[in-house]
Order: structure tokens, then sequence, then C-alpha cells
């Protein structure tokens, strides 16, 4: 069996920048039909801005070429292919916009063991070009069949914690379907790239049923109803997100956005959700948005 040792965790990752323009912001909102004018209008005033989920486009590159911004020499990188995007957490400082000069900054934060494999947690800093922080992302991997040798370790201070929703309910529900070039629209106008969602013979080496959607764009979709449902359309409102992707969404088909519970807090709502798949599975769990009051 692959085995990984915590004794990685707080290794660094070189900083990546990347310049955000007006064409990217506006691909990656028409990529999930979001016509929000925030994104669309640019005669607003103060602008537009970019979707809240764009934040994963701009991390995209280092998480495309892992292996060569991780500041440790004998980091075992073959395990790198046993990964699959398994948790999503995100912070939203301040909106990006188009004339941002961004530097993110990257470490390992976490590597727990967990039943089917090893969670790699990774910590993204998105700064501008004065240093002020505009997102913090964590995004964590699940290291499928390899095996944590010690009992994992953290950094304390840089896992979020998450509120869990223990009561049962619907509030709302909402159907979306996602056409059968949902994946590749979504690769070009995100240039979020891997070929399990735009090659059908890749798909079923790695033993998939077909092309699937990315869990990102899934993850989108359902901002999307959030945004336009809880916050008044205002994305600025949105101060975290956090989910699991549990669950496989194909192309032609519909996912389900369900708001489960609100959690009434002094600066705002806590809102829980999942999305289901065709088959009523949870393509993704433990959904949690946090929404500044208006």
């Amino acid at each position: 069996m692959m085995e990984i040792s915590t004794r990685f965790v707080g290794t660094r990752l070189m900083d990546y920048n990347a310049e955000i323009t007006w064409r990217h912001t506006m691909n990656y909102a028409a990529a999930i039909d979001d016509n929000n004018p925030w994104y669309f209008d640019d005669e607003r005033e103060g602008g537009i801005i970019a979707p809240p989920m764009f934040s994963v486009a701009v991390t995209w590159p280092i998480v495309e070429r892992i292996w060569e911004y991780i500041e440790a020499d004998d980091f075992p990188v073959e395990l790198l292919a046993t990964q699959v995007h398994y948790s999503e957490h995100l912070e939203f400082h301040r909106a990006l916009k188009p004339g941002d000069s961004v530097t993110v900054k990257g470490k390992i934060a976490a590597i727990l063991p967990h039943r089917a494999g090893t969670h790699v947690v990774i910590r993204f800093d998105a700064v501008d070009d004065k240093g002020l922080p505009l997102f913090t992302e964590h995004i964590g991997a699940m290291m499928r069949g390899v095996k944590c040798v010690d009992d994992g370790a953290q950094k304390k201070e840089t896992l979020p914690h998450v509120p869990l929703f223990e009561g049962e309910g619907v509030l709302w529900e909402v159907p979306i379907h996602l056409d059968s070039l949902r994946s590749f629209v979504y690769d070009g106008c995100s240039n979020i790239v891997f070929p399990i969602h735009t090659s059908k013979r890749f798909a079923h080496q790695v033993s998939l049923p077909g092309i699937i959607i990315q869990g990102t764009a899934t993850l989108a979709f359902a901002v999307r109803e959030l945004i336009n449902r809880e916050a008044g359309m205002n994305p600025q409102r949105l101060q975290s997100l956090s989910c699991r992707f549990t669950g496989m969404v194909l192309p032609g088909t519909d996912i389900t956005v369900q708001l489960e519970g609100k959690d009434e807090k002094e600066g705002g709502t806590g809102l829980f959700f999942s999305v289901f798949n065709r088959e009523r599975k949870r393509a993704i769990s433990g959904g949690y948005a946090l929404v500044r009051k208006g």
C-alpha cells in the first residue's frame, strides 16, 4: 500500500501570480448561465466583479501542476495520481474584479487519515498588489488507497470550522438542467482543464461511466441560486462557502439544489444546502454558506 507521512504538513508552495481580466470573469459567469448584472453590466457604478466561485479558476493552475509548486524535494509526487477533489472551503475577503493583480501563496495545511485513504488539505491565500487579502481557499484532495502512516496532523489555526446541519427539512429546491455540452463550456470558459470532463475515452480508462461534470461547476450553479435567492442577487454578501464532493453528475441530466436549513446569526445567515444528481444521491454534501446581512 502507498503511504504518506504528516511531516509534510506546513510545506510551502511557490507563489503564483495572475492578472484578472473582464474576459475571464465574464466567461466564468456565462459558463454557469449566471446573467447577474454584477458580472456583466460594465456601466454599473463601481464596475463589474467576478463571481465568487471564480476564485477556483485563479488557483487551478497551481492545482493542475501541483508537483511543480511543492517546495519539498522528497514529497512523493507519484501519490498525486490517486487524488480526487473531495472538499472545498472558501472565505471571501474582497470581491475579485478585472484589473486585479493577484498573488497566491500556498501551503499544505493538513494530512488526515480517512477510511477511503488520506485527506490532504492545501491552503491558498490570495492577496492583491498591496498585500491586502482577497480570498482564502482550503482545497481538499482525497488520496484514494493511500495510508497516512501516523495519526494525522494539521496546523490548527488554518482549518476552518464548518457548522453541521442536524435538522431535517426542505426550505426550497430548484432543478437545473445541465446540457450535454456543459462540461465543455465550463472547461473552455474557466480554463479548469482535466480530461475526465471532456474525453469519454479517458473517463472510461479511469473506470468512470463517461464524461462527468466538474465538481466546481456543480457547486457554482448552487452558489448562483443561493446568491440570487438568499442574498438579494448581491454576490458581495457571500462571506464563506464550504462543501464536500460526494457524487458524480453526468452531462445531459438534472441536478437539484436544495436549501435544507438556516441559522440566523448576529452578522448574517448560515445556509445549509445539498445538491442531488439525477439518482437523488448527494453530489454535494455538507454544503454551508454564510451570507452577510444586506
